[in-house]
């Protein structure tokens, strides 16, 4: 994929896609030719920020590029649902002007770090009503170096595979039901089991998902967000549910397809 990226000197460049995290609504853009003329903005850190500090919004809101809007940060933590359903959490929320053509555009501090990267907002004419969104910076810094190196984002996981929440839902069920397990896999080692059909062919729900490592799984957005913030490599203790009685078991993640 091929794009036409404006510097701030008008000069246009072209520009390959290197990946893309969708569901951080991340993407990564490589600038084709000399570099020597680009200067990036520096990096700051969205671990300290607080309520109420000023930000700077850049973007090219309804088409007029490089406007500059400045606001305060007005909460932290947000969660937003993302593309494909899964939430992303620990938004910073702004009421700097934010509108249709700032997404991906820098939110910086007063120092001019960046601290975030606008995403959306919420609005019922789709224009700035002062709530807009971006993801930390130190959520980019960990997805960002993965997406250049692999392409994409690698994921931890259980090898696991699940139901749909909305079957869960259907049946009252907090937690995510285990769908299958795959054969000589560590989990079903320890005994960990899929859905498996009963007398008459009915379908029996085996193991359910109810926590890891003691924080509460109600849904699958709870079970992938809580992953992320693991490694591949990393042990976590599952608390299992079948037949109503409970056990914890331990898994290694390993890559997530």
């Amino acid at each position: 994929d091929l794009f036409s990226v404006t510097l701030q000197n008008q000069d246009q460049r072209q520009a390959k896609l290197v990946g893309k995290e969708p569901a951080k609504d991340i993407a990564v853009l490589k600038i084709e030719g000399s570099l020597k003329d680009l200067y990036p903005v520096k990096i700051g850190s969205s671990d300290n920020l607080q309520v109420g500090q000023k930000v700077i919004a850049i973007g090219n809101p309804f088409g007029f590029d490089h406007t500059v809007t400045a606001g305060i940060v007005s909460a932290l933590g947000r969660s937003m649902p993302g593309v494909g359903g899964v939430t992303i959490k620990d938004m910073i929320q702004t009421d700097a002007s934010i509108n249709p053509g700032n997404s991906g555009g820098p939110l910086l501090n007063s120092a001019g770090e960046l601290i975030g990267m606008n995403t959306m907002i919420i609005s019922p004419s789709g224009a700035s009503s002062g709530i807009g969104f971006a993801i930390p910076v130190d959520t980019i810094k960990k997805i960002v170096p993965q997406i250049i190196k692999y392409g994409r984002v690698i994921r931890p996981g259980l090898g696991l595979t699940y139901l749909p929440d909305n079957y869960a839902q259907q049946l009252d069920i907090q937690g995510v039901i285990i769908y299958s397990v795959p054969a000589g896999s560590e989990a079903s080692k320890k005994g960990i089991k899929g859905l498996t059909r009963g007398r008459l062919g009915r379908i029996v729900i085996q193991d359910i998902i109810k926590e890891v490592d003691g924080k509460k799984v109600n849904s699958f957005d709870d079970l992938y967000n809580l992953l992320d913030n693991y490694k591949i490599g990393d042990t976590v203790t599952l608390t299992l549910e079948r037949n109503g009685q409970k056990r914890k078991v331990q898994l290694t993640l390993v890559q997530s397809d």
